[in-house]
């Protein structure tokens, strides 16, 4: 299933803001649009969040196990995302059906909604998706 890549294609971002300006990061626990996978994110680093997998699907499991991730529940998909700019973050997103790391970009649109981009190499196979909070 390409649930689990669309995910993380979806959340990937990176961002460099002060304290000062810092958008609070977007709490709880986020679904991506299949809901085969929810993702909680929390502080990993004075400036920085992460999001850790807590919930997939069989499909979603099965998929990662063929990408040679043993266990999704648990593996850590958006890492070192930093704030770019009010309600936006970037940092490193990982794949696991794929085995891969991408860069790309998250943007809290409402207290519900996140919007992610990510791009396979810079400017192509680039893909957006809409995540809804669950929790």
């Amino acid at each position: 299933m390409r649930g689990v890549h669309l995910l993380a294609a979806g959340l990937l971002s990176a961002f460099g803001v002060s304290a000062a300006t810092a958008s609070p990061p977007p709490a709880g626990i986020w679904a991506n649009p299949s809901n085969s996978v929810h993702v909680a994110f929390k502080r990993c680093g004075e400036d920085m969040i992460c999001g850790s997998v807590v919930w997939a699907s069989l499909s979603a499991e099965a998929d990662a196990r063929r990408g040679g991730t043993d266990r999704l529940v648990g593996t850590m998909l958006f890492r070192d995302f930093v704030e770019d700019g009010a309600h936006s973050w970037s940092g490193d997103v990982y794949i696991p059906d794929i085995g891969q790391n991408l860069s790309g970009t998250i943007s809290q649109v409402d207290a519900r909604t996140l919007v992610g981009e990510g791009c396979v190499f810079a400017g192509f196979g680039c893909k957006s998706q809409t995540w809804k909070r669950v929790k």
